[in-house]
């Protein structure tokens, strides 16, 4: 009998889609972040989607517990984790049964046999073995004893079965990382880093990762790996960046380009905690994170740090934000500056925790009571995230407001190349505060806190400064001395600057960026999450000839001052929005155009192809 090598084929392909699946405990998010990272240095763009189930401890091997992270990575530049996935890692029954829908035909199944057992099947609702009864022919299966071989590959280290199963994951990063032609030094200097205080898990893990590698290297079933060049990408310097990662340190930057202490109030919760998480790390850029007992407290807590002198914040979800509606009113009327953060997710109430949605624009537009205006700005993506916050902090501070920032849970949890910046090259945010005034001089004047300059922004007062004394409440307050004032004139008045404000910041921004022709058939109009799979949809339209343009909104309140002007430049609208259409709503009710709408509410972003199927129907 032949022992040699069987001999393999080394294919090229511009890009991939890999998803890993199993259960919450089976380690997939940590397999999809070694391999996003290891693909990142081997220079090829990349893009990611985690998703999480909704069940913190849901029963091992059912379809509530199952955990998946996909990751598309090419040689050119992309937008999106992929539609359709070219490799799926599924751990048990119940993860193939949930994820299979989405791996093309043709596509490569790697499954841990040994789960599927009378117990699994049962669990994930089979009623036959699909390993065995020809149901799976269209794919490219290859069902692996993984459990058998990490047994055998840890044998002798003394670990319990328990902790041998455990390194599953890493057996099968250790197969996907040769089917994709990786290297394994990035993912065994974590195994180093990581587990180094504990010798033997970090043999164990090590032992797995290779076992899979040398499983894909030596058994003949695999005879096929696939190579994807880097990609041509700005030069710089990068690192792969997660989107609550790029918005916490975004905040770091402002805080510093302002020359303030940055003050974060926030209760955890899904899907914005990590916010909180990061910046807890960095006290010692002046950062002071508050972790608070309710949302309340968060909120009130963050109109205090602003009334003292920091870059205040708050972060929060979808129901977070609505327990802080009073206090937001309060934090419009004083006329204060600061960041409110939402991580929109699936709602209404608790609703869907884990997946991702777009439906609290309206709440971040309306839900105050009284007329309550706020300005509103979204990031459209991971690394925007700290770009697009600076900006929100910028216009706070200048115009002394609220101002809204939404992101969403695929920015939040997803992950893209960042070029790292030099903080030399980012704008400063000038700050002013008004200066003492000696009570006892004979040009002593009374001050007054609601002084406006010419962008009706109020001083900026540091309790504590002398001559500055005053007072703040959520009555309404004269204009000028800031007394409680119950004028029907006054109240009008304030109403009115406290819209006008909101509105001044049209003048401050940049016109909206057209991505193709200012005129044509159709305007594909987006904002947040969307914009992946919107421009690469519109281009793939482009691509075929039709006359279709896109738009990708930051600033939703107010608008850029040219916006209805390019609307009315194309014979339609369409507005994708994961959500029952919040912006076609607000489009429709300012312009008076006829926007379409795509909506989904589905806990899941928009694929390529839901976009440009209705580009098709549309032109």
């Amino acid at each position: 009998m032949s022992t040699a090598t069987p001999e393999k084929q080394l294919a090229n392909v511009e890009e991939a889609t890999v998803r890993f699946c199993g259960d919450s405990g089976d380690g997939m998010q940590l397999a999809g972040t070694q391999f996003t990272n290891t693909s990142a240095l081997a220079g090829n763009d990349v893009a990611t989607f985690p998703d999480f189930p909704a069940e913190i401890r849901a029963p091992r091997g059912t379809k509530a517990g199952v955990s998946g992270f996909q990751i598309h990575f090419s040689s050119n530049e992309i937008y999106t984790p992929g539609d359709t996935v070219d490799s799926l890692v599924a751990m048990n029954p119940a993860a193939l049964a949930t994820n299979l829908q989405d791996l093309r035909d043709g596509g490569i199944l790697l499954v841990n046999k040994d789960a599927f057992d009378k117990k699994g099947l049962e669990q994930a609702g089979y009623e036959t073995n699909p390993l065995e009864d020809g149901s799976l022919e269209k794919y490219k299966l290859h069902s692996v004893e993984m459990t058998k071989l990490v047994r055998l590959a840890v044998e002798g280290l003394g670990l319990s079965q328990k902790e041998a199963d455990r390194c599953r994951n890493f057996f099968a990063m250790g197969l996907v990382f040769w089917l994709y032609d990786r290297s394994l030094d990035p993912t065994l200097r974590f195994i180093e880093t990581k587990f180094g205080k504990k010798p033997e898990i970090a043999q164990a893990n090590t032992a797995a990762l290779k076992a899979g590698f040398n499983y894909g290297e030596t058994v003949e079933a695999i005879n096929t790996q696939y190579h994807v060049d880097p990609a041509v990408l700005p030069p710089g310097k990068y690192r792969n960046i997660m989107g609550n990662t790029a918005l916490a340190w975004g905040l770091l930057a402002a805080a510093q380009l302002s020359e303030k202490r940055l003050f974060l109030g926030a209760y955890p919760i899904t899907p914005a905690s990590d916010i909180l998480h990061e910046l807890s790390k960095h006290k010692h850029y002046d950062v002071l994170t508050f972790q608070a007992e309710d949302e309340i407290a968060a909120v009130t807590s963050t109109i205090g740090a602003s009334f003292a002198g920091a870059m205040a914040v708050t972060a929060s979800s979808g129901p977070g934000i609505a327990l802080k509606g009073e206090a937001l009113g309060l934090a419009v009327i004083t006329e204060l500056p600061m960041v409110i953060i939402n991580v929109q997710r699936g709602g209404p109430s608790t609703g869907l925790p884990t997946k991702t949605e777009q439906s609290d624009l309206w709440q971040a537009m309306y839900g105050r009571n009284g007329e309550c205006p706020m300005c509103v700005i979204a990031a459209s993506g991971p690394a925007d995230c700290f770009y697009a916050v600076q900006e929100a902090w910028r216009i706070s501070s200048k115009y002394m407001m609220p101002v809204f920032f939404l992101t969403d849970g695929y920015i939040a949890n997803g992950s893209e190349p960042w070029r790292i910046p030099k903080m030399a090259d980012l704008p400063k945010i000038e700050i002013k505060h008004p200066e003492s005034r000696d009570s006892a001089a004979d040009d002593f004047e009374q001050f007054q806190p609601y002084t406006r300059d010419d962008l009706l922004a109020r001083p900026w007062a540091i309790p504590g400064t002398p001559g500055l004394e005053h007072r703040l409440g959520g009555l309404e307050k004269a204009d000028g001395t800031g007394n409680v004032s119950y004028d029907p004139a006054n109240h009008q008045h304030m109403t009115d600057v406290r819209q006008k404000k909101v509105d001044l910041v049209a003048d401050d921004i940049p016109e909206q960026k057209v991505f193709g022709e200012k005129e044509g058939d159709l305007l594909v109009l987006s904002w947040g999450g969307t914009y992946g799979s919107c421009t690469t949809a519109v281009r793939h339209a482009q691509k075929a000839g039709k006359k279709v343009s896109h738009c990708h909104l930051r600033y939703i309140n107010p608008f850029p001052k040219d916006l209805e002007g390019i609307l009315r430049g194309f014979k339609q609208v369409l507005i994708p929005e994961l959500n029952m259409g919040q912006l076609r709503s607000i489009i429709r009710d300012r312009y008076l155009i006829d926007a379409k709408g795509l909506n989904k509410v589905q806990g899941k972003p928009f694929s390529v192809a839901e976009i440009s199927e209705k580009i098709n129907e549309m032109v």
